[in-house]
């Protein structure tokens, strides 16, 4: 039983490794246009996102 949920795990992690790391690279570029644009608003929602982002991507690379 506990091979099968490591299995299970993994294959998850699998699934959802690359769509984590996607929406990292869209945050990383909106952060750099509010960068660029001097919208701190933007720029601390963003950073929240990508901390929330970093987190799961942690979680499923452990």
């Amino acid at each position: 039983m506990r091979d099968v949920m490591e299995a299970l795990r993994k294959r998850e992690a699998e699934e959802k490794v690359p769509a984590i790391r996607l929406e990292i690279d869209y945050y990383l570029m909106t952060l750099h246009d509010a960068m660029q644009e001097d919208d701190d608003k933007a720029v601390r929602e963003t950073k929240e996102k990508l901390r929330l982002l970093s987190e799961q991507l942690n979680r499923f690379e452990s």
